[in-house]
Order: C-alpha cells, then structure tokens, then sequence
C-alpha cells in the first residue's frame, strides 16, 4: 500500500466494458511526512474518495483483490481514506 493525495480526475468515454462505472483519479504519491513524490498514478476509486483527499492505494495484483475490482483489468485501486497518521509521535497528517 501507498501514500496519496487525490489531485485530478481521469474521464474517458470510450473504455473496457469491465471498467464502465468506474471514477477514475489522478493521485500523486506522498511520503510519511505528507511531501509529494513526483510518482503520479490513475487509480480507480472504491471507497467513494475525492480530490484534496489523502488516502491508501494499492497496485498491481492487490488493486484486483476488492470485491469491486476482482478480475478487472485494474493496476491501482484507492482502498481507504486517510483521517490521521503520525510517525515518532508527531502527528504528520490529520483530515481537515
């Protein structure tokens, strides 16, 4: 699992027929002191995320373990919303 903050959004209307319904989201990676790293993926959504949002994402065969993505051509897959996270006892990042 990664770091991310949801930054855009991704449409496309022509698509994979197993993909359709699908939310699409731009998320840049970040690291434990909620710096973002230039690593930017797609991932689809299934947690009901938005952009500004820092959440979790998974890829490669994990992002096809969900019961929304399983056997779906899928590569990243946003699996949580973040509310909190601190490291050495310092709060790095708390949900506004």
């Amino acid at each position: 699992m990664h770091l991310g903050k949801v930054i855009g959004t991704v449409v496309s209307t022509q698509k994979d027929e197993k993909l359709e319904g699908f939310r699409f989201y731009l998320v840049q990676r970040i690291d434990s002191d909620n710096r973002p790293l230039e690593e930017t993926i797609v991932a689809v959504d299934s947690v009901g995320s938005g952009i500004g949002e820092v959440v979790l994402y998974a890829t490669g065969s994990s992002a096809r373990q969900t019961d929304v993505t399983e056997n779906k051509p899928i590569d990243a897959v946003i699996i949580a919303i973040v509310d909190t996270w601190e490291t050495d006892g310092t709060v790095r990042y708390t949900k506004a």
